[in-house]
C-alpha cells in the first residue's frame, strides 16, 4: 500500500505541473489569430541566434561556479570531493528539474554521496544554504524592482493574484509547517526519530556557512553566478529587433517575473514563454513577438540543461572508473 502510494505521489509530482505547462502553452496559443502564429514563426526564423549562443555559454559559466562554489562549504566541514564531481552533478540535478521540479536538488547530494561518500544529510543541508542565499538574492532584485516600478509590477500581480488570497496561501503552509515541526520533535514513532537524525545533518549543512575559511570566494562565486543568471536573460533581448530596445529596468523586472514562473512548471515549461509575454507587453512588445521571444529564450536553456547534464550522466561513471 506504502509503495503505491509513493509511486502516485511521485506521478502527480511529474504529471501535474507538466499538465499546467501544456495547459499554458494551449491558453497562450489558442488567443492568437492564423497571422499572429505566421508571425511567430517570422520571429524565429529572423532572430539573430549568435545571441543565444552567448546566452548559453553565460549559462555553462554559471553552473560551472555554482560546482566549484559548493566545494567551500562542503570543506568547512572536511569534506572535499573532487570539483569536476560536484561541477557534473550540478548539470545532472538541473537536468532533473526538467522532470520532477526540485528534485535536482536532491540527485545533487545523492551523487556527491556516491562518488565521493560526502553523507547525503550533510550535503543536501549546504544546497539548502545555497537556495536560501539564492532567494535572498531575488528578494533583493524584487525590492529593487518595486521601489523603481511599483505601480507596474503591482498591476501585474492584480492581474493573476488577489492580496487575500496569497495571504490565506501562506498561513496555510505556515500552519502546516509548524504542526509538522511539533509532530517531529514530540513523536516517539521510529519514522520521526530518522527524520530527527536527518534534519540535524542537513542543520549541519546549513550552518557550514558560518564556518567558511574562503569567505570571499564564495562571495565572488554568488556574484558571478547572479551577473551570469542576469546576462543570460539580457542578451537576448537583442536577438529580435522588437525587444532590442527594452531598458535595463524593464529588463531587471522581467527578470524577476521570469524567475518565479520558472517555478510554476517542470522547469518553466510553458509558464516561462506565458508570463515573459505578459511582463514583456506591458513595455510595449506585442503578445506574438513576446511569446516567440519567452519560446526562444526557454528553448536555448532547455537545449543546453538537456545536452550538459546528459553528458554528465554519461561521464560521472567514466571518470570514477579512471579515477577512483
Amino acid at each position: 500500500m506504502t509503495t503505491n502510494k509513493n509511486y502516485l505521489k511521485k506521478t502527480l509530482q511529474l504529471v501535474l505541473p507538466l499538465l499546467l505547462g501544456l495547459f499554458l502553452c494551449w491558453y497562450a496559443f489558442a488567443q492568437f489569430s492564423t497571422e499572429e502564429l505566421a508571425l511567430i514563426k517570422e520571429q524565429f526564423l529572423r532572430a539573430d541566434y549568435s545571441y543565444l549562443w552567448l546566452s548559453v555559454g553565460m549559462g555553462f559559466l554559471s553552473h560551472v561556479s555554482r560546482g566549484l562554489r559548493w566545494q567551500y562549504t562542503l570543506a568547512s566541514m572536511h569534506y572535499f570531493p573532487k570539483r569536476y564531481n560536484l561541477v557534473l552533478a550540478v548539470f545532472v540535478g538541473y537536468l532533473l528539474n526538467l522532470t520532477i521540479p526540485r528534485s535536482g536538488e536532491v540527485s545533487r547530494a545523492l551523487l556527491i554521496n556516491r562518488y565521493d561518500k560526502v553523507p547525503f544529510d550533510k550535503s543536501f543541508g549546504t544546497i539548502l544554504t545555497e537556495r536560501a542565499i539564492d532567494m535572498c538574492i531575488l528578494l533583493l532584485l524584487i525590492a529593487i524592482v518595486f521601489v523603481f516600478q511599483f505601480d507596474l509590477v503591482w498591476h501585474f500581480l492584480e492581474s493573476y493574484f488577489t492580496f487575500s488570497y496569497i495571504i490565506v496561501i501562506f498561513l496555510v503552509l505556515g500552519l502546516m509547517f509548524v504542526a509538522f515541526l511539533y509532530w517531529i520533535y514530540r513523536s516517539t514513532s521510529s519514522v520521526a526519530q530518522k527524520i530527527r537524525k536527518l534534519l540535524s545533518g542537513i542543520k549541519e549543512g546549513i550552518f557550514s556557512i558560518a564556518h567558511l575559511k574562503k569567505k570571499w570566494q564564495f562571495i565572488a562565486h554568488t556574484v558571478f553566478i547572479w551577473l551570469m543568471y542576469f546576462l543570460m536573460f539580457y542578451i537576448p533581448f537583442f536577438a529580435l529587433p522588437e525587444t532590442a530596445h527594452i531598458s535595463l529596468p524593464n529588463v531587471l523586472t522581467a527578470f524577476v517575473v521570469g524567475s518565479f514562473a520558472m517555478t510554476f512548471t517542470n522547469a518553466g515549461f510553458g509558464s516561462y514563454p506565458f508570463f515573459i509575454a505578459e511582463v514583456l507587453f506591458l513595455f510595449g512588445v506585442a503578445t506574438p513577438v513576446g511569446t516567440a521571444f519567452g519560446w526562444i529564450v526557454w528553448t536555448s536553456q532547455f537545449a543546453m540543461t538537456l545536452l550538459l547534464g546528459s553528458l554528465s550522466f554519461f561521464f560521472l561513471p567514466l571518470l570514477k572508473k579512471h579515477n577512483p
